[in-house]
């Protein structure tokens, strides 16, 4: 094989969330990765609904290219699809224009540092060198990977612009391409939440795309993956609350006397006195940053997620936490089907801080009734299949509320196990009894049921592991239904409340 450059370094992955459990002891589920710049969690249409065409054709190859996609792509960047260059990612396609462009004895230029290693990497890949003079052809990464920053536009010709995180930024050089000698390429790793699918496009003049289509592999992309992606350009992501809590995770690293960067991307760039110390001591709390030499890196979650992060790196620097403290008992859950996926947060000790939304309309409004009255912190999201209705979503959804609700209570030590409420509402008057002795049975009796109200009650009861008793009556459906969840609700935050220090059964187990 042809030697690589002295200097080659590879790739190297960080550490995967399984081995960063075993090295913590906690469990993978509360690892909270902020080191991917991905976004916290994936788009509505990642199911097996949206690739199931796909799955029953994956015998074949898709004759002709993607040109589904392809048009799609067209559609959205405003420009031809024979501008357009679709690979494995952003990654593919990095390595495919250094190919390219550049080989044994040229010169390759890398725009800033730090920046982006595969820049570097590719070059090395195709034999040439990484210099700043008389380059072959150069990369920029805009916005720069790590430092958030939106640089000036190099001079250099031919140019590859990253614009892995362009959505962020507001600022594109897409107009440019037809007219210059630049390449941008762009992903459905990032702002479309896509990174598992690996996909990525490369925009470019029809002259360029057609040379670049030359040297690629065959079908870089899979069938599967190009429905995800048509998929997602069908729904374009808003990032506007993703953008201002970019802004809110900013001002409260500055509250804790950090000085983050300016950034136009989904993260920010942290310069600390000792990366690798703090980092270590983050992610004894379950939280995993990107280390730098003189920083760390934070992708920006959401609000529940980076607050974990600011209340942890409070405790590291010994500051005063910026953010109010969510309760001890709390636990992250994942309930994933072929039909659903749920992701619960769930703190025992909330504050009745409650987000539910999975899309199924009035029962997500009910369950959100049930955690709140219950003095719960709940996020509760995800997909599922509603174009059946609104069955499977429920269900599932509660079946996650009480799985989480059970992992949250572990062994039950310390609570009060019994809980009863009644509630009016209007017309309705419901009435509940719980116990959180470990065994699961309802009787639920609700005089007007709105469709799934009961069926969703016996549902979280049932993964609770709680016993659970609930009459209500009234002439309104959704007062009836309505007052039954908080009901339920009352009697939870009666019987999840501290009580004691043994296990509330006689028999010394739950």
């Amino acid at each position: 094989m042809r030697p690589l450059p002295p200097s080659f370094a590879p790739y190297r992955w960080a550490p995967s969330t399984e081995e960063l459990a075993r090295r913590t002891g906690l469990d993978p589920l509360e690892i909270v990765r902020f080191d991917g710049n991905t976004r916290p969690w994936p788009p509505p249409a990642a199911r097996p609904g949206t690739i199931a065409g796909a799955l029953a054709d994956v015998n074949s190859y898709a004759h002709g290219g993607h040109i589904e996609l392809t048009h799609a792509l067209a559609r959205h960047t405003g420009l031809a699809p024979e501008n357009i260059v679709l690979g494995a990612g952003a990654d593919d396609l990095i390595l495919l224009c250094a190919r390219a462009f550049a080989g044994p004895g040229d010169r390759v230029r890398v725009v800033g540092e730090p920046t982006y290693p595969l820049y570097r990497i590719a070059a090395g890949l195709a034999g040439a060198d990484v210099r700043d003079e008389s380059p072959t052809v150069t990369f920029c990464c805009r916005p720069n990977n790590p430092t958030g920053e939106l640089g000036p536009v190099p001079e250099d010709r031919p140019l590859v612009v990253d614009e892995a995180y362009g959505e962020y930024a507001g600022e594109t050089l897409v107009p440019l391409v037809e007219e210059e000698e630049i390449v941008v390429i762009r992903t459905f790793s990032k702002a479309f939440g896509l990174a598992g699918a690996r996909v990525g496009y490369a925009l470019a003049s029809r002259e360029i795309a057609a040379e670049l289509t030359l040297r690629q592999s065959p079908l870089a992309v899979s069938t599967l993956s190009a429905a995800l992606a048509l998929a997602a350009l069908a729904d374009p992501p808003d990032l506007t609350e993703e953008i201002a809590e970019r802004e809110r995770l900013a001002e409260a690293l500055r509250a804790l006397g950090l000085s983050p960067l300016p950034s136009c991307g989904n993260f920010l760039y942290v310069p600390v006195a000792e990366p690798e110390a703090l980092a270590e001591q983050l992610l004894r709390h379950g939280i995993v940053v990107r280390l730098f030499p003189e920083a760390i890196r934070i992708t920006v979650r959401d609000r529940e997620d980076d607050d974990l992060l600011l209340e942890a790196l409070a405790r590291a620097l010994d500051r005063p936490a910026p953010v109010a403290a969510a309760g001890g008992r709390r636990v992250r859950h994942l309930r994933a089907t072929a039909e659903t996926a749920l992701r619960v947060r769930l703190a025992l000790d909330g504050a009745g801080r409650v987000r539910v939304a999975t899309g199924a309309g009035l029962y997500d409004h009910l369950l959100e009734q049930l955690a709140f009255h219950a003095g719960l912190d709940l996020v509760l999201e995800g997909a599922g299949d509603l174009e059946t209705g609104d069955h499977h979503t429920a269900e599932d959804a509660a079946l996650a509320l009480g799985q989480a609700l059970d992992r949250a209570l572990g062994d039950r030590r310390g609570i009060a196990r019994y809980g009863e409420a009644a509630v009016p509402m209007d017309d309705a008057l419901a009435r509940a009894t719980i116990d959180l002795g470990g065994r699961p049975w309802s009787e639920l009796s609700l005089a007007l049921d709105p469709g799934l109200a009961e069926h969703v009650l016996g549902s979280f009861a049932q993964a609770a592991r709680a016993g659970l008793h609930v009459e209500s009556s009234g002439r309104d459906p959704h007062h009836v239904a309505e007052a039954a969840f908080k009901a339920v609700g009352r009697a939870l935050r009666a019987a999840v409340r501290p009580e004691g220090v043994g296990v509330p059964s006689t028999k010394g187990i739950l």
